[in-house]
């Protein structure tokens, strides 16, 4: 496990990646993280453009079509 520790950066608080991180998620500086909630924590992954559309239409039908999927749930 890595401990990261957080730190100011203008009047946001940010946090440090260690190089190993990075390599982890095959990111460098520059590159765009997706911050997912999950049952155990908050996950970082590598930011996915196509996957963000798919997951924002998926919101949108379920949304949309919230009593079908209550009946289909059953």
């Amino acid at each position: 496990m890595t401990k990261v520790k957080l730190t100011t950066i203008g009047n946001s608080v940010g946090i440090v990646l260690p190089r190993e991180v990075l390599t982890l998620l095959r990111s460098s500086k520059g590159d765009l993280l997706s911050v997912t909630e999950t049952p155990r924590g908050v996950e970082l992954s590598p930011y996915d453009p196509e996957f963000e559309k798919q997951m924002d239409l998926a919101e949108e039908i379920m949304r949309e079509d919230r009593d079908v999927l209550r009946r289909l749930g059953k």
